[in-house]
């Protein structure tokens, strides 16, 4: 009887191992959603920077829109002291609890090495997050930083100030900075 058992369990083994749900071989490859891809906007380049992050959020730069003269809201129009810049962002939580993204701590940094902070006119008349932006465990959001930027000069790095994970010393996570050329 043990003889007529050995063989059985064997097939049974190998048969399980066979059923691991991992057809082609990509075990150690994460599971991914099929996110379609988006034609960019009138003017803007799309930017291939990685993602970053910063505390319990992560960040990614995609769109890159700079040299823009003129702004035209629904309930405003507004023209620059320099150059418009129009910077479009991913904002993801990564943490287990909500993040607070301070939008106002977010800054251009220019081919001069100059930091530059978010417009304020030109976020509200584009109706952007002008303040704080709170985000639910796991969400995921895009938005816009628009900024005002002497005409001269070229955006080079956005640096983002993300939230520090829960029992922090500080408030903030130390920044990170992306590429955008």
């Amino acid at each position: 009887m043990p003889e007529r058992i050995a063989p059985v369990l064997a097939a049974l083994a190998l048969a399980l191992t066979g059923c691991s749900g991992d057809p082609g071989g990509t075990r150690d490859a994460a599971p991914t959603y099929p996110l379609a891809a988006r034609t960019v906007r009138p003017g803007e380049s799309a930017v291939r920077a990685a993602p970053v992050t910063g505390g319990e959020l992560r960040f990614q730069v995609i769109g890159l829109t700079a040299g823009l003269t003129t702004l035209a809201g629904s309930h405003a129009d507004r023209a620059p002291r320099g150059r418009y810049v129009r910077v479009r962002l991913v904002v993801e939580n990564t943490g287990r609890t909500g993040q607070r993204l301070d939008v106002r701590a977010q800054r251009l940094r220019t081919a001069d090495g100059a930091a530059h902070a978010r417009d304020l006119q030109a976020t509200l008349i584009k109706r952007q997050p002008a303040d704080t932006l709170d985000l639910g465990a796991g969400m995921r959001t895009e938005m816009d930083l628009w900024f005002d930027i002497p005409a001269a000069t070229q955006p080079a790095a956005l640096r983002l100030v993300g939230t520090a994970p829960l029992g922090a010393v500080t408030a903030e996570a130390p920044p990170v900075e992306v590429p955008l050329r």
